[in-house]
């Protein structure tokens, strides 16, 4: 069948490929739809209102079919009325191939990788498809030996996956674990040429930073990213062509790897999944970091799977039906140099490393498969050439944490309420995309919204406040009775100042003998922080130790500085951290400028005393030597971003006086212009903007900030001289917040930009009555918004008023009409203040002459008016700009 490139789908290609399909028995199609039904989902939930038009068109489905699917998601949600909509149209083999084709048309329209997949595969792939189901269902035949062997192995790591424990030993106080089955939450996972060609570790920094915008990140998976479930990791590419062999999966720390890697295992287990595979081998470098600098893939195999010593032979005779899976490669002592030497047996002994690259580089067990998990900042170290799929786990969306939070309380209304507190701070609610973060979060909050003690602790706002209430719960709830507060306060200032050097030698894992160096005793209650590694699979003479999560022990190494203040100390870290170019000490600098304010560190000083006045006045005076003003006028990216992570440092500190003296005077301008900002960064941005009295310019253009990062923003907008949001997606709905900073009794607004918005003329009523209340507003720009002949009947009500103050009015492509030009004349006929009107880019003719010609003649303070691109023949522009000699300083632009 010929292959039709998606911009170039016709009818004779969808007839094509539905005589395809029906090579096709209904069984098989069915087989196809449970194949794919979370694609087929995915795709569909995208633009429900689309695919049900093209059904309707289709006769796929009748119009009254398409509107009670539209109700569906009307009532509930896209996603319900997608599977319904996936259920409905498989129950029979003709509906089934008017949904594939109503689907493969749709390509013409609508660029979707996932959409791609599914059509490409079945096109080029069909038949090898449905034996690949099987296989992946049933497995290969086995001999009655091979199979009690594999049986046996299946269950040693069915009972080694089956317990998920939340953060290490610290779920509760006797460290309880959950079946992964119960406790497991669908982790999105990206595929997407996108990542492969940007740095990685840029794109971890902007992760870890909070910079995908939640809306951004949905939307560009649903219409550039592929989404990959966990049984599709090794699925057909349509983009390569073939079964990949080697895929990692990529994430930031905490986002969930360990955790995906070890539901694949289980899942394959027990059978769920790719039985294709004979045998998995699961391996964590963090545990091959312990057997030394050689061995062998057999040693390796042997030491963790000493029941298949027998049968090993004969596995490995068959790579083609292996699967290795090598978990946390950022984690691995050694880099990954996939161009050094190889190994090309498996008994030959050689550096670990080595044994990973033969692998991958095929040198090794030719055909098998491998998996690998990383962090970004690894990834981008290694050349991923030889990887047949790289895919990133972008973490929880707003329905994840939703009922991550109701697993963790386990009341609806406590978790409600809990969710509602982090939702409106944004900057508790964007460390929720990393599950590691939602655990620590939950922990914090715990005694905030018991339903037994209510809200008797002080909420957190900042990240710093949330690692103060998780440090104080985890020390009073999961240990067995404090020790006096100076043994308290010793125990921390060991575990702070193991933690420091950790973090200034890149040490995540720490051995026995490193504990001991610093007199961390891993037995005391405090181990509450560390996960105990025990090395069950490969060694069991060595234990290792982390903190829970990378987050807590940047929280420790800044801890210390303020409990065991020393000047060498302090000046190390904070050279170490200014000379940082990835961003690695960007969390460690705010837990230290939180920890400056005496009500953040309360509830630590409490138990453990007096903090260092000598740290808070260092952490000051090294904020206060940071050139903000030179930040601010940096016009470049780099320069933008380092602008928001001192304001992020600013709001930990909580502390408006520095802000003022860090900002300097109050004309102070700041441009972040098409530096994409979260609700997160507008609600840090809008808490700068309350210490300030006033600023000159806040140019905010292109910065995606929609409805809800304008609604952040808005009670300080009031302060600005000069606002300028072009470009951020904003709709009618943000005229609420537009009317109230125009009719603040305080405003001091006199320039406002909303170029290239979705506003329509439903708004337009609400911002002229603003506009008629304004005494300030001296610019208003409003070019290609749909406002429409409508939309500016409405306006025109405020510049009508002998009190409107706008002198330059920009309304280029605005859907404006012949019918506007006579409104436009009478309303501006008494206008004594407006000097500058653009009309560019509107539907006007020469039957609107008269109307201009009056315009130009009786708006009295008139000195520029602009019809650029309209559709005014030459004859009558020539006309209209002959008026210029009948009124002194008047300029016409055409």
């Amino acid at each position: 069948m010929a292959m039709a490139n998606r911009g170039e789908v016709n009818e004779g290609h969808i007839q094509a490929f539905g005589h395809h399909l029906e090579n096709f028995s209904e069984g098989h199609l069915m087989r196809f739809r449970e194949h794919f039904r979370p694609d087929l989902i995915y795709v569909i939930e995208n633009d429900i209102a689309l695919v049900l038009q093209e059904l309707t068109c289709r006769k796929v489905i009748t119009p009254e079919q398409a509107q009670a699917y539209a109700g569906l998601e009307n009532h509930q949600d896209s996603t319900k009325a997608a599977e319904m909509l996936v259920a409905d149209l498989t129950e029979n083999k003709t509906l089934a191939i008017g949904l594939w084709k109503t689907l493969f048309a749709l390509r013409s329209r609508w660029s979707h990788p996932n959409l791609d997949g599914i059509v490409e595969e079945i096109k080029c792939n069909g038949p090898a498809l449905l034996e690949e189901i099987l296989l992946n269902e049933t497995g290969h035949p086995l001999a009655p030996e091979m199979k009690a062997c594999q049986d046996e192995h299946k269950a040693i790591l069915c009972e080694q996956t089956r317990w998920l424990k939340e953060s290490g030993r610290t779920a509760t106080p006797e460290g309880q674990s959950f079946p992964i089955m119960n406790r497991y939450i669908d982790i999105k996972i990206v595929s997407d040429v996108h990542f492969k060609r940007q740095s990685t570790q840029e794109h971890e920094a902007l992760v870890a930073a909070g910079e995908l915008n939640e809306y951004r990140l949905r939307h560009k998976m649903q219409v550039e990213l592929e989404q990959v479930t966990l049984d599709r990791l090794f699925h057909w590419c349509f983009r390569s062509g073939h079964m990949p062999l080697f895929v990692m999966v990529s994430g930031v720390a905490g986002v969930g790897k360990t955790t995906l890697v070890q539901k694949f295992v289980f899942n394959w287990a027990t059978g769920k999944h790719y039985q294709k595979f004979t045998f998995i081998f699961f391996f964590k470098f963090r545990e091959l970091n312990t057997v030394g600098e050689m061995a062998s893939l057999e040693s390796l195999i042997q030491r963790g799977y000493p029941k298949l010593h027998d049968k090993l032979g004969a596995i490995l005779r068959e790579p083609e039906k292996l699967l290795f899976i090598f978990d946390g490669l950022d984690e691995s002592k050694r880099d990954l140099d996939l161009s050094l030497g190889f190994c090309a047996e498996p008994r030959d002994v050689k550096p670990v490393e080595v044994i990973v690259a033969s692998l991958l580089n095929q040198t090794l067990l030719k055909g098998c498969s491998v998996l690998l998990t990383s962090r970004p900042s690894k990834l981008s170290r290694l050349k991923t050439g030889v990887l047949h799929r790289v895919a990133s786990i972008v973490g929880f969306l707003s329905q994840e944490r939703e009922r991550y939070f109701g697993n963790f309380f386990g009341d609806v209304v406590v978790a409600q309420r809990a969710l509602a507190h982090v939702r409106e701070s944004q900057v508790l609610y964007t460390l929720c995309y990393n599950p590691s973060y939602c655990w620590i979060t939950c922990t914090a909050l715990q005694p905030c919204f018991s339903s037994t003690t209510g809200q008797s602790h002080p909420l957190p706002k900042t990240v710093t406040q949330l690692f103060v209430s998780y440090v104080k719960h985890m020390m009073a709830n999961h240990t067995r009775g404090l020790p006096k507060r100076e043994e308290v306060r010793e125990m921390l200032i060991k575990l702070g100042w193991l933690a420091d050097y950790g973090l200034q030698y890149h040490i995540l894992i720490f051995d026995q003998q490193l504990l001991e160096a610093f007199g961390v005793d891993s037995s005391l209650p405090f181990s509450v922080f560390l996960v105990e590694n025990i090395q069950s699979d490969i060694s069991s003479s060595k234990v290792t130790y982390s903190f829970v999560h990378l987050t807590v022990q940047e929280f420790f190494a800044a801890l210390v500085h303020y409990l065991d203040f020393k000047e060498d100390n302090f000046g190390c870290i904070k050279t170490a951290a200014q000379n940082s170019q990835g961003g690695e000490y960007d969390i460690f600098l705010r837990f230290l400028s939180g920890l400056s304010h005496p009500a953040t560190r309360a509830p630590l000083e409490e138990i453990l005393g007096k903090f260092s006045s000598m740290t808070t006045k260092r952490v000051l005076d090294w904020i206060m030597k940071m050139d903000c003003i030179a930040f601010l006028s940096m016009e470049n990216h780099d320069g933008k971003r380092k602008t928001l992570n001192f304001f992020s440092l600013l709001f930990e500190t909580h502390n408006k006086l520095l802000v003022r003296q860090a900002l300097g005077d109050d004309d102070a301008s700041m441009d972040f212009s098409e530096l994409y900002l979260m609700p997160v960064d507008c609600t840090i941005l809008a808490y700068v903007l309350s210490c300030c009295r006033k600023i000159d310019l806040l140019n905010l253009d292109s910065c995606f900030i929609q409805n809800e990062g304008l609604q952040r923003l808005s009670p300080q907008l009031n302060k600005i001289r000069e606002l300028r949001l072009c470009n951020n997606d904003l709709n009618n709905p943000s005229t609420k917040e537009l009317v109230s900073v125009l009719k603040h009794p305080g405003c001091q607004l006199e320039s406002l930009s909303l170029a290239k918005n979705a506003l329509t003329e439903q708004c337009c009523r609400d911002l002229s009555s603003a506009l008629s209340e304004s005494r300030t507003l001296l610019s208003l720009d409003l070019t290609k918004n749909k406002l429409r002949d409508e939309g500016l009947s409405d306006l025109l009500m405020a510049f009508s008023n002998p009190q409107c103050t706008i002198q330059k009015l920009v309304i280029q492509e605005i859907g404006l009409s012949d019918e506007s030009c006579g409104k436009l004349s009478a309303a501006l006929a008494d206008n004594t203040n407006l000097k500058h009107l653009d009309l560019s880019g509107n539907l006007f003719t020469d039957q609107c002459a008269e109307d201009i010609h009056a315009l130009i003649l009786t708006c009295p303070a008139l000195t520029e008016i602009r019809l650029n691109l309209s559709n005014i023949t030459p004859m009558m522009e020539k006309q209209l700009k002959n008026l210029e000699g009948e009124r002194e300083g008047l300029k016409i632009y055409i």
